[in-house]
């Protein structure tokens, strides 16, 4: 008779043995994947196998290669005991365990070409208000229910190199992956990294590469033994990649109140600042890793991926929420402070109420190092992108003076027009992130536009600022929105700093004119469909300009000019429709139009009903201005 722990020992060698021809066979039998993806109750009692050391990684690695070819997303509330399971994980085992949870909690990808339309989107919201909540919906709230589960998260994205794990429990998930996975690409990564560093170092650990007939694949090791630097820090930000990840799809979900009061209590965004130079931003190694086949400038390198996914971490958790403040140390809330005190207007509310208790420490916050990286970019990089668009979540909102003038104090006005115009980017995507930031910073700011004009000095550098804008209409529109949202506060303003401004800035003088303004709103109506548009920025943008002088026949003139009557009007009658669709059922995003245009929405929805009035006769309705042949009004969008 063998004792009960020879038994489970020889059950859980079983296993492995199990798990191992079935992920081998998974890899060399096409189909046998999918197969085993259809039987629910096999995946279900996969993750039950997770309760031990020993089978852990392997089932781990099989459950994640199941999931990702599986139809229908599996819902944990059907795993038994799952709050205990996850519980009993020590922090390696749930930093491994969160490459599942992005499989669980992140919405499938139907793969069509127009998923991201808003139209789509609206269809399937609607269709969700009658299923009900989805399955990554139920799976995250599943997870925030394990106590202690968004803490123990916290604690792996702040802990630093020195507090991970061990040599010795390293070596022994290498050992795991190694003769589990005989070509990881990552570890082969790892391996190749230790080698290098090792002769360099002259350190006593060597590890064989792949394929050596060292015993077990193993490298020698003495009790002195020290894993060198390069991998340990590797180790730590391969599983950071997916608790980040796992952090930023709760912050988007459903429960985000939630999940943003949680990682403020559990001080996040302090912990991420004391990483920010010695591991998220760290300066690259001669011996950086990187992925067998790709360079260090590879968005597939595990450092660009990791500041990558930190980057967008820090836009969902800025945007449109008071915690943004915690991106700050105190002696930057006082600033802030001070801005509001010597402008003589109310210092923000969010800042007040800010629990200096779990705000950034040390010399300077988060967002100001953030800054710092951002200026230091080459012109090529792939994080400009991802650096405006966490920059600009901080403004987005409430239009906040103080806010906007901490930031171009520190010189961002500034570095944005040299990327736009000294160095001509060429990126789209970079260049509508810098003019979306640029359109926030400077939205109602008078020494915003006094700076603006300062920089650009000559008409040379407005013609190519101009060139850049008008290069890419549909990238540029909330740039020339918060322009013609500024010019018009503007003018209605009596104050002499204002009116200095009005006289001498380029741009304002530029927007100001009739032709031009005409010019954006043909080109807009006429290069965004109800079928096309991915945002309501474009249609917006169309929106403003019409708030301000009724342009409808001048509209009709430049439609017959172009020997194509009715077929702009017709077009915007239809965008008009969309969007009472769109904005009328949900309210965030008419808080959002409202905060971000400081036009109230009961202005908003009575201008396009204005322009949607059925009445031929009225001088503001659209189709007083579509003669009856060419009127096309009626067409069922959601059904094209």
């Amino acid at each position: 008779i063998y004792p009960k722990q020879d038994i489970k020992g020889k059950c859980d060698e079983m296993s492995k043995d199990c798990l191992s021809i079935l992920y081998n066979t998974c890899v060399c039998t096409e189909g046998v994947t999918k197969r085993l993806a259809e039987k629910n109750d096999f995946v279900i009692f996969l993750f039950t196998l997770m309760t031990s050391k020993k089978t852990f990684l392997q089932t781990a690695t099989l459950i994640e290669d199941i999931l990702g070819v599986k139809k229908e997303m599996i819902r944990l509330d059907e795993v038994p005991n799952l709050s205990s399971l996850v519980s009993n994980f020590d922090q390696q085992q749930l930093a491994n365990f969160c490459r599942i949870l992005a499989v669980t909690i992140s919405e499938m990808d139907t793969g069509n070409d127009d998923k991201h339309t808003l139209l789509a989107k609206n269809a399937q919201q609607k269709k969700s208000l009658s299923l009900g909540p989805s399955a990554a919906e139920i799976n995250q709230a599943a997870l925030l229910s394990i106590p202690g589960f968004v803490e123990r998260l916290c604690k792996l994205a702040t802990r630093k190199v020195s507090e991970s794990t061990g040599t010795a429990s390293f070596l022994q998930e290498l050992e795991e992956w190694y003769t589990w996975l005989d070509n990881a690409l990552v570890l082969d990564a790892l391996m190749r990294v230790a080698n290098e560093e090792s002769e360099h170092n002259q350190a006593s650990i060597v590890f064989p590469p792949p394929g050596a007939s060292e015993e077990n694949g193993l490298p020698h090791t003495s009790a002195r033994t020290q894993l060198p630097q390069s991998m340990k820090i590797m180790h730590e930000i391969m599983y950071k990649l997916e608790v980040l990840y796992v952090l930023c799809v709760l912050l988007m979900g459903r429960q985000r109140n939630q999940v943003h009061r949680m990682i403020a209590e559990f001080k996040l965004i302090p912990g991420l600042n004391n990483l920010f130079d010695k591991l998220i931003w760290r300066k690259h190694s001669a011996s950086a890793l990187v992925l067998h086949g790709h360079n260090q400038n590879c968005d597939c390198s595990p450092d660009i991926t990791l500041k990558i996914q930190f980057l967008r971490l820090l836009q969902s958790f800025s945007d449109h929420h008071e915690n943004k403040y915690l991106l700050l140390n105190n002696q930057e809330l006082n600033e802030l402070s001070a801005i509001s005190l010597k402008a003589n207007i109310p210092e923000v509310e969010a800042v007040l109420n800010t629990d200096r208790s779990l705000v950034c420490d040390g010399k300077r916050g988060l967002l100001t190092r953030l800054l710092q990286v951002m200026k230091k970019e080459p012109a090529e990089s792939s994080f400009r992108f991802w650096q405006a668009r966490a920059v600009e979540s901080f403004l987005r909102g409430t239009t906040s003076y103080a806010d906007q003038m901490f930031l171009l104090k520190r010189g961002l006005l500034e570095h944005i027009l040299y990327c736009i115009v000294d160095s001509e980017c060429k990126s789209r995507d970079v260049l509508q992130s810098y003019f979306d930031l640029l359109g926030e910073l400077m939205k109602f700011n008078v020494d915003a536009f006094k700076r603006f004009n300062k920089y650009i000095n000559t008409d040379a550098k407005f013609q190519v600022f101009l060139k850049q804008i008008n290069s890419s209409l549909v990238d540029s529109n909330m740039l020339v929105r918060c322009v013609t949202l500024s010019l018009d506060r503007f003018e209605n303003q009596v104050d002499m700093k204002v009116a200095e401004v009005l006289s001498e800035c380029r741009l304002l003088a530029y927007i100001s004119q009739v032709p031009t303004q005409m010019s954006f709103l043909f080109r807009l109506i006429n290069i965004i469909h109800v079928q096309t548009l991915t945002q309501n920025v474009s249609l917006n943008t169309s929106l403003v300009i019409l708030m301000l002088p009724l342009y409808l026949r001048l509209l009709q003139r430049m439609e017959h000019s172009k020997k194509y009557p009715g077929f702009l009007l017709n077009n915007f009658h239809n965008l008009l429709r969309f969007w009472q669709q769109h904005y009328l059922h949900k309210d965030k995003d008419s808080t959002c139009l409202e905060n971000s245009s400081c036009i109230s929405f009961s202005y908003w929805k009575e201008t396009v009903s204005i322009l949607l009035n059925p009445d031929r006769q009225s001088p503001s309705a659209l189709v007083s201005y579509i003669e009856e042949p060419y009127m096309d009004i009626d067409r069922d969008f959601t059904e094209e």
